[in-house]
């Protein structure tokens, strides 16, 4: 494992302006409204709610939206492009939630930064940029696997690579709070007010990108490269839904803010709102939003 940091630029920056304001807000009003609980099977009707209400957002962004598998997985894709088939990029974050928990920070915020990215991607020349809502996630990862056996097929284009948001709404700036599920931990890893990106093999470009990147400047991003099955020795590089991608020797990242290795609310009836950093989670977007725009590497 490889680690690359990429710390706050010592700038003088201007007040965020009214922009900037604009995106937190819709940031957390995304939040607020998907913080409930939304369990696949405990919480029936507001799993079914949640997967309309992305639906309905991905639409409002112009995008072609399907209902697809046995977990109503949401994928919604650019509805014309420069190259129909080419290979196309894929922003995805999960949609349920453990039983009875409003899941604020998992996933709402990775919701929210999805559904601000999409927002924004639509005012840009056609991109070959996709976005997946999955459910299941909670349950052993069953919508993100259905999606990469059965779903791919159905997009008729290769997919470059996946970016998967889980948990990117909780920063913290004290130290001593922050865990990793490694046997050391450097002094500059314990500070929890990073984002992380974990990628392996051929993703591991990707994370170069947004660490070389300019883009939310104010973000403190840390890397984790890999390579091969070292998800064996540290099993916790497999609990989120870029998973399935990796097994499947597609490109993927995950996206987070290190959930429960820094977290006190994960799984709890107090993962609400009013616990999030939205400043944190617009940097994210923007990060994200660059790395996106930014042409792939040769």
């Amino acid at each position: 494992m490889w680690i690359r940091e990429r710390a706050p630029k010592d700038v003088t920056l201007p007040a965020p302006g009214r922009g900037a304001a604009a995106r937190e807000a819709r940031l957390r009003s995304w939040v607020e409204h998907l913080a409930v609980p939304r369990h696949m099977f405990a919480n029936r009707r507001q799993n079914a709610w949640a997967c309309e209400e992305i639906a309905a957002s991905f639409e409002r962004s112009g995008l072609s939206v399907q209902i697809q598998g046995r977990f109503r997985n949401v994928v919604a894709l650019p509805r014309c492009a420069a190259e129909p088939s080419a290979a196309i990029t894929l922003v995805a974050a999960h949609y349920d939630t453990v039983a009875d928990c409003p899941g604020a920070d998992d996933n709402a915020s990775g919701l929210a930064v999805m559904l601000e990215c999409a927002r924004v991607l639509a005012r840009e020349p056609p991109l070959a940029v996709g976005f997946v809502a999955f459910n299941g996630e909670e349950d052993g990862l069953l919508g993100s696997h259905d999606f990469v056996t059965n779903g791919l097929c159905a997009l008729h284009r290769p997919v470059r690579a996946a970016h998967v948001l889980d948990m990117v709404g909780f920063r913290r700036a004290w130290v001593g709070t922050q865990e990793l599920p490694l046997p050391w931990v450097p002094a500059s890893l314990r500070r929890p007010d990073f984002v992380g990106m974990i990628a392996n093999g051929g993703s591991n470009s990707i994370v170069d990108s947004a660490v070389d990147s300019d883009a939310a400047s104010p973000l403190r991003l840390v890397a984790a490269k890999t390579w091969g099955p070292l998800h064996r020795v540290l099993p916790d590089l497999a609990r989120s839904d870029h998973f399935p991608f990796w097994s499947a020797g597609i490109p993927a990242v995950l996206w987070t803010d290190t959930g429960n290795f820094r977290n006190p609310h994960y799984h709890r009836a107090t993962d609400t709102p009013d616990t999030l950093d939205y400043v944190f989670m617009r940097e994210v977007a923007e990060l994200l939003c660059a790395v996106l725009i930014t042409p792939p590497r040769a």
